[in-house]
């Protein structure tokens, strides 16, 4: 879980803002900790107060010592906290909420059957997250830096991705003060 941005947009750290009194990075954390054995939280110049929002969750925390280096940079920072025996990571977003509760089983069910390292969920035509990346790709997430993320190995050999359709709008990110306020009224 990818929790260590600057919140720039939203001019305030995005992740601990209550939604029905819990921080929004609670919430994101919650609702994949079912799915998943082992859950990473990425943080960044926020450590603490992330750690805080996070109290009596299941979760490891790795510090991403330059936040300021981008989303591809807490990536690999996330990648390589991840346990030896690790056979596949989602990669979620902090600030994504709302993701359907049926995407990442249906994600790791599509990588169970298919057996391709990068399985990618397409929400109504549009490609999102999370995603999920097998060890084999561990690597190439490990040499990650920049902001783009992990697009660019999702996109270098789109013959080892499964793009998986989802029957849902994009759930949004959480990145201005807008977007926070939408969230109030879904």
């Amino acid at each position: 879980m990818l929790a260590a941005g600057f919140a720039r947009r939203m001019g305030r750290q995005k992740l601990l803002l209550a939604v029905r009194g819990t921080p929004i990075v609670r919430w994101s954390v919650e609702a994949l900790r079912p799915h998943v054995e082992d859950l990473v939280v990425v943080t960044g110049r926020d450590d603490t107060a992330v750690r805080d929002a996070l109290a009596g969750i299941d979760v490891r925390f790795a510090a991403n010592p330059r936040p300021q280096d981008g989303q591809g940079s807490s990536i690999a920072v996330g990648v390589a906290a991840l346990m030896p025996w690790t056979r596949a990571a989602l990669i979620a977003l902090g600030d994504q909420p709302r993701v359907p509760t049926a995407v990442a089983p249906a994600l790791l069910e599509a990588w169970s059957r298919t057996g391709k390292p990068i399985v990618a969920p397409v929400y109504h035509g549009t490609q999102g997250t999370p995603v999920l990346f097998a060890a084999d790709v561990f690597a190439e997430l490990r040499a990650l830096s920049g902001d783009s993320g992990a697009r660019s190995i999702v996109q270098a050999r789109r013959e080892r991705v499964e793009l998986l359709a989802i029957d849902a709008p994009m759930p949004a990110d959480v990145d201005t003060p807008e977007d926070y306020a939408r969230l109030h009224v879904e």
